[in-house]
């Protein structure tokens, strides 16, 4: 029964203090590259929902062969999906002092499941962290970069200034949904990747979690 899942997870995570982070910001803000310092510098799990999909599927778990029916169709995975590989992922790592989650909630419906699946092991989000990057900085990253990568839709400004825009309009929301809370935060995502770190560590500091 459910009653009986909720008591074994919630022994799995036996009220330590956790940290748990959601790590914000467009496409080319340098998320991936903050997370691994994070990661190594409060003993955290980086959960990218790109990574895990990817793995889930090579691995061929029952969820992995699920997304993959709908990602070859071309559709969305249903949130349930991505909902049941976040908590696999989370119960493999018991010993993790929280973890940060890059990618996911995107929006406001996945925002809710992820707190509702936190309440079930004891735990809850404690920041949302923004990376701010102005637009015309992503696109200039991003174009650089697809000069190494290869991919036609990295050195193409407009694709990078559309993918921008989608992030605006459909993920910024949960920004609002986070702050309403009172535990969003915004720093400034350009500078030295040290800089940024800083930023990141006295925004992380300043939570008492």
């Amino acid at each position: 029964s459910s009653i009986a899942n909720r008591f074994v997870l919630i022994s799995l995570f036996p009220y330590t203090i956790m940290l748990n982070l959601i790590l914000f910001g467009p496409p080319g803000s340098g998320k991936g590259t903050q997370a691994e310092r994070l990661e190594e510098a409060y003993n955290l799990v980086h959960i990218s929902t790109g990574v895990l999909f990817r793995s889930e599927m090579d691995e061929g778990t029952e969820l992995g062969i699920k997304a993959n029916e709908y990602m070859s169709r071309g559709e969305l995975v249903p949130d349930e999906v991505t909902i049941g590989m976040l908590k696999n992922k989370m119960l493999s790592h018991a010993d993790a002092e929280g973890f940060i989650f890059d990618g996911f909630p995107r929006t406001a419906p996945q925002a809710e499941a992820l707190d509702q699946l936190l309440k079930e092991m004891g735990q809850q989000i404690d920041a949302l962290i923004m990376l701010d990057v102005p637009e015309d900085e992503i696109v200039k990253r991003i174009v650089l970069r697809g000069k190494d990568s290869n991919r036609p839709d990295d050195s193409d400004p407009e694709i990078v200034r559309k993918r921008f825009q989608v992030y605006q309009n459909k993920t910024a929301p949960i920004y609002d949904y986070y702050n309403e809370k009172g535990i969003a935060f915004k720093i400034n995502g350009t500078g030295s990747i040290d800089d940024i770190f800083q930023n990141l560590c006295d925004t992380i500091d300043s939570l008492h979690v």
